[in-house]
Order: structure tokens, then sequence, then C-alpha cells
């Protein structure tokens, strides 16, 4: 899910109307075998859909055409290709190959062996999410259409907040804002919950902030669900950006993006909050793993 905050506006900006479009369909494949995805580096990406990261074996095709795959040890065993332990003693092992590299050409030698662990050692089939990006539709469609597949587009849906018992959006400037009560109170914002419902019970010390100076009358939040690239999400922030470059423009834009709860990769820059502010100036919140 992507999510866009706007202070001080009252309806969708006409100027979102054209990224908004611009989001591709994906499509749901069932049991997709995975050595199918062997072929399909930098044209296709995706991930295994209602995997358990902790319990299933589970697979993500990154847009930069690395195939990670999560695997628990008799699986890891039996694929044969050298990986990694999640953790020190863990169970389960992490297998990375870059598609991309004149080894894994078909017919090279890691191809060969990757390919013969996929379709004889440990021949795994998962309901798998895909998306074409960067050109790869022929390569997509080719695939799509040997296996049982449905189609989806983005869901976007939106809402006004002008409801002043929940919290009200800063109009101050916000880079001389506490980080950590900042991304508080976005969430608060976000999940439609009272500043007070969260001040009461917090388990940390960390107050949820209050509207300082001006709060702003009402203001527009978009929120945007499914299968979204990278550059979809690159073509919301440059209009963004177009929008704070013209008149009367809000004091600041917020995008927070989240990554699939059980993505291999959750916490490898697919949690963040982008700040945007008319001046050009950025400010970027990262999620760090809790360990």
């Amino acid at each position: 899910m992507a999510t866009v905050l706007l202070p001080d506006c009252g309806c969708l900006p006409s100027q979102l109307d054209t990224p908004l479009k611009s989001f591709q369909s994906f499509y749901l494949v069932r049991k997709l075998p995975l050595y199918e995805l062997l072929d399909k580096q930098g044209g296709v990406c995706g991930l295994s859909y209602k995997t358990r990261i902790e319990e299933d074996n589970c697979a993500f095709l990154k847009p930069d055409g690395h195939l990670c795959l999560s695997l628990d040890k008799d699986s890891y065993e039996r694929l044969g290709i050298e990986g990694k332990a999640c953790k020190p003693k863990s169970t389960r092992y992490v297998v990375v190959v870059d598609l991309s590299d004149s080894g894994m050409a078909p017919g090279g030698c890691g191809y060969r062996r990757l390919l013969s662990g996929l379709t004889s050692r440990l021949p795994l089939k998962m309901d798998f999410l895909l998306a074409a990006h960067s050109g790869g539709g022929d390569a997509l469609e080719l695939l799509l259409s040997r296996y049982e597949r449905s189609q989806h587009t983005p869901e976007v849906s939106s809402r006004l907040l002008t409801d002043l018992t929940r919290p009200a959006p800063l109009t101050s400037d916000l880079r001389s804002y506490d980080p950590f009560g900042f991304l508080e109170w976005l969430g608060a914002v976000q999940a439609d919950i009272s500043c007070a419902d969260i001040t009461d019970g917090f388990l940390s010390s960390l107050e949820c902030p209050r509207a300082s100076g001006v709060s702003s009358p009402s203001s527009f939040l978009l929120s945007v669900r499914g299968l979204l690239l990278p550059e979809n999400v690159m073509t919301l922030v440059r209009q963004l950006r177009h929008i704070l470059e013209g008149p009367r423009p809000p004091p600041w834009a917020a995008v927070t993006v989240y990554a699939f709860a059980d993505n291999l990769y959750v916490h490898e820059r697919n949690f963040y909050t982008l700040l945007l502010f008319p001046d050009h100036a950025y400010s970027l919140h990262l999620a760090r793993p809790a360990s």
C-alpha cells in the first residue's frame, strides 16, 4: 500500500489523476511452478501469495532480476543451491540468485543447476502475484497463457479528514518536529484513531503530538493498495513535487509506502515515509528491523 497525506486540501488534486491511472494491473497466478521465473529476469516482478514467512517456503522476484527464496531446512538441502541461514542457529535459509548474471543465461551452468533443483529435487509450486515492468509485458503474457490467473487493478480509496477530535494535521515546520512523535501522529491519522486514545494507552514515553499554531481545516488522505511497482511510486512522488511547486501549495506532503507483511525484504527500504516540502527539501523516515 502507498498513502498520500495532503494538509490544507479538501479534495483530490486533479494533478494526481494521471499517476493513479498509470498504476499497472497485476495478476494472481495459481500454482505457478517456480522454474517458470528463471527466464523472466528484468521484465517481471512479483511475490508468492499468502505464504507465511516464518513457516512456509516463500519466493520473491525483485524488479532488478534477483530471485529470492525463503526455505525451511529440508527444502534448502534438497534444492542444492548455496544460501545462508536467516539468523544464527535458524532452521530457515535464504537463497538469492541474480538471474541477470551471465551464468544464469539459459544453458549456463548456474541456470541448469537451478532448473534441475526446481524441476526434480524441489518442484515448488506457489500462488504468485506478478506484474510486468520495464517492457516485460510480452514475457508475462506468454507465462499467463499457460496457467490459471486473474487480473487485478490497484484499489484506490480516499477520505477527507475534518473531524478535529482526530489528530489535526500540523502546518508548523515539521523539520523541527520530533520525528518519532510525528510518525506516531501520522499513524494515528492513517488509522483514524483519536490522539487521546493513543496518549491514554501508549506504551512508550512519547506523546502523540497536538496541532500547534494554525491547524488545517481539512486534509486529504489517499490510499492505493495492490502490487505496486517502484516506478508507480516514483511517478506519484514526482507529481506531488509539481503540486508543491504550484500556486498556493500545501505546507508539505507525506508519502508512506508499506510492503507486504510477509515480503522477504520488508525492511529493505520497503516501509518508509517521505516528507516533501515546497522548498525542495525532503525528510525520509526508514523503518528498521526490531533486531
